[in-house]
Formats: C-alpha cells, structure tokens, sequence
C-alpha cells in the first residue's frame, strides 16, 4: 500500500510483520519521491522495534489480514487474523489493541476526514464504527434521544461524550466534576439515562448525580449526598419524568424531584426491610415502573427484591409531612410491610 504522500510503500506479510521502504533522497532523486529508476529503503525507526500484528494459534491461511493507513499517514490499522491493532508510523510504537475475535475483522478503512474513525468489516457480515479517541477506560453507560438524535455514552473515566447518530461523529464531551470532599480516584462508573422528553439526561456515580442537556452538554444541576448517606447505588426516572430514584449504601432510598434535585421523600431501609432483615444487605440496583410513576423496585445485595410506593392516604411520594411518609409493599423478602419510614 502506498502511504499518501506517494513516496513511502507499506507492506503486511503473513507472518503479520509490517515493512516500511521509503525512497531515499539522493542526486538522481533529490525529493525522495517515488520512482522506478530509484530503489527504495527498508526504514525502521531508532528503537529497532517492528510493527508486528499478535498472532497465536490462528492459522495463517485461515486469517485475512488486511491494515489502512490513516490520511495524514501518522497511524496504521493493521489486524492478522485476532486483534486488532494501531500503530504509530513514525516510531512503530502500538498505542492500542482491541477487539479480539470472534468474530474477526476482514477489512479497515479510517474516515476520510478524522483519523480518530475507523470503519471495521467482520467476518460475520457485520461493519463496526469504531472512535479510537473515546473514554479512556470502559464504557459504563450508553443512551440514546430520538428527539436529538445522538447518543450518549458515559465510561468509567468519568467522561460523557454526546454522538451524532446520523453521521457517528463526536459532538462534544465532558467531565463529571469531582463534588467537594471527594478525590476523582474515588470515584466510579458513570450511569446515564435520558429524560422521557430525551433532552435532558441523568448521569451518575457513587457520590455525584447531575443532570445535563443536550446535545451541548451543559450541566443544569448536580446532587452529593451526605457522607451517612453511604455512596450512590443507583438512580433513575420515573416512568412520567417528575420524580428521581435513589438507593443509597446505607439502605435508604430517596425520592428527589427530578426539575430540582430536592428531597420529596426519604425512605430508610427499615420502612421495607422483612422481619429479620440482613445486617449487610443494602439495595444495589433501583428500577422505576413503567406506568405507575410512584412505585419502584430496589435489588438487594441479598438477592431480595423490593417493590416499594407510597401509602394509599398518601397517594404520591411528598404529599405528608416528610417525617410522616410511609412505604408501602415490598415482595421478595416477606409479607407487605407499612412501617413508618422515618
């Protein structure tokens, strides 16, 4: 393949090694360009180190290896058969490896336009749009708005990136900002969930939960619960967007309005737990109904789950004095149980 400034030639051989030759700049061809009355160089870089693709058991005549030369010829994508690989041209150096098979690439192109895009075949019949240049660590949250159309992505970096799904670009990105007291090292996964009016999106981690619109990102509100609160297990919508569920550490759940972030309603784990309650269980995972917006159902770490909504002369979480409100059924554990939740 020629690189293309036209004056370098790049080969992969079955082996999976990749050469570079280069023409050389001399009295017959003082611009180094390539041509046939000049024989070209094998060129590798100081560090003596070649661009190799891994390979293991694979056979070679089952493997179709095939690699791309970004535009700017700065980066190879190069595959044999398992992962894939990307290369810097200049000092062979890989700056990452990914998607081992199955099922196996077959073909690679970058975009035209940005190297960070890859396309990628499979053998499967499949094409993958693949951002070389996205979270830093992994993917821990993915939503889509029908209404912006983009998609947002969350990782374990703590960034949030905002995709166009017509055209698989980048919008934008941001990070969560570390709430005061709390080192960004503490923190975990990010979750997000849009809005049902899909334009403004929830994201979350064990000590942060703010609220964002897009497709620009811009940060409308942020909540850190109290440090006896325990770190944040989970939170989502309701099914009418009104309201904000979350399960702490400590057992407890809230119910916070979802326009300001403000407390409706506390829920303490002693308001659902069964008779004999576990010492160490506390909810991991929260679920909002799909119909009925003031019932959600908390996973226990136990194994439990509860399904929890107000008490019928409440009606709706917030309508009695805060001290005053009351859980109403919880499944999975026991029988119903009404006790007082403050």
């Amino acid at each position: 393949m020629y690189a293309n400034s036209g004056n370098v030639i790049m080969s992969l051989y079955a082996n999976a090694v990749h050469q570079l030759w280069k023409w050389p700049k001399c009295e017959c061809n003082p611009t180094g360009e390539a041509r046939t009355d000049t024989v070209p160089q094998l060129w590798q870089p100081r560090s003596g180190i070649s661009v190799t693709n891994y390979i293991s058991l694979i056979n070679p005549e089952d493997a179709v290896p095939c690699f791309a030369l970004s535009k700017n010829d700065s980066y190879v994508i190069s595959t044999s058969g398992e992962g894939i690989s990307l290369f810097n041209t200049m000092t062979f150096q890989t700056i990452a490896t990914f998607m081992p098979p199955p099922p196996a690439a077959t073909f690679l192109a970058f975009h035209p336009q940005d190297n960070n895009i890859i396309a990628i075949g499979m053998d499967d019949s499949s094409i993958l749009i693949y951002y070389v240049r996205l979270n830093k660590k992994r993917i821990t949250g993915l939503a889509f708005s029908n209404i912006c159309n983009v998609l947002v992505s969350a990782g374990a970096d703590s960034q949030l990136c905002v995709w166009s799904i017509d055209t698989w670009e980048k919008k934008t990105s941001d990070y969560l900002q570390s709430p005061p007291g709390c080192s960004a090292a503490s923190l975990a996964d990010t979750n997000v969930q849009f809005h049902r009016d899909q334009t403004h999106v929830l994201a979350f981690q064990e000590r942060h939960i703010a609220i964002y619109e897009v497709p620009n990102l811009t940060c409308l509100m942020q909540f850190a619960p109290l440090q006896a609160s325990g770190r944040i297990t989970g939170a989502t919508y309701s099914c009418d967007g009104q309201s904000i569920y979350i399960s702490f550490e400590n057992g407890s759940a809230g119910v916070f309005t979802a326009s300001s972030l403000c407390l409706r309603c506390q829920i303490n784990y002693c308001a659902y737990a069964p008779l004999y309650p576990s010492i160490s269980a506390y909810p991991l995972v929260i679920a909002a109904h799909p119909h009925k917006p003031n019932q959600f159902a908390l996973g226990l770490t136990d194994g439990g789950v509860c399904v929890i909504e107000p008490l019928e002369l409440e009606g709706e979480w917030g309508n009695l004095p805060l001290q005053e409100n009351s859980a109403c059924s919880s499944t999975g554990h026991a029988d119903s149980s009404d006790q007082s939740q403050r």
